[in-house]
């Protein structure tokens, strides 16, 4: 593995570990086995090489996540059961998480950033929308928009409540019985 790759590797561990914000340079050396010239070389600046990491962690989750709505198993068990894999995930895969809730953090001063979450979302609206509103992704673009936010709201509440109260956070049945009410 080159230089390059082992940077994007150190990154992502440090992201994981540490966070945007308490990432240093010395730990992305020391965690490489690179000098700070070849993190310049490669990314221009630790803040463009851990945004790739963060666009390749921000990947990553949503790779997760489509794959939890995608599973043809939930779709005979219903909402609940989906629900259930996405709360499951979120304990599973914290540090991801707690990653991609940090990076909100960075968008009012970062386009690149921005762009990713926004894309990111985007993505998650058009697959929330099909998982839980059986929304087709060609069906009305405000229609898949709107259903979408709709359970995209859910799924960063429900997410940030077991992150941060997990004793206290809702329940895949909670969180059914509360969207059910709402219709």
């Amino acid at each position: 593995m080159g230089h390059r790759e082992n940077l994007i590797t150190a990154a992502r561990e440090c992201l994981l570990n540490a966070g945007y914000a308490r990432t240093t340079v010395r730990d992305l050396v020391a965690a490489s086995g690179a000098n700070q010239a070849s993190i310049n070389y490669h990314f221009g600046s630790k803040e463009q090489l851990l945004t790739q990491a963060l666009f390749d962690l921000n990947r990553e989750w949503g790779e997760m996540l489509f794959a939890v709505l995608a599973d043809p198993a939930d779709e005979k068990a219903g909402p609940e059961r989906r629900w259930a894999r996405i709360i499951e995930s979120v304990q599973k895969h914290r540090e991801l998480w707690f990653v991609n809730f940090e990076s909100v953090s960075y968008l009012q001063h970062d386009e690149t950033i921005r762009k990713i979450n926004a894309e990111g979302q985007r993505q998650a609206r058009v697959a929330l929308a099909k998982a839980f509103g059986d929304m087709d992704p060609d069906a009305g673009p405000e229609d898949v928009h709107a259903i979408g936010a709709h359970y995209y709201s859910l799924l960063v509440g429900t997410a940030l409540q077991w992150l941060t109260d997990p004793d206290n956070a809702p329940s895949a049945a909670d969180v059914v019985r509360a969207d059910w009410r709402t219709r």
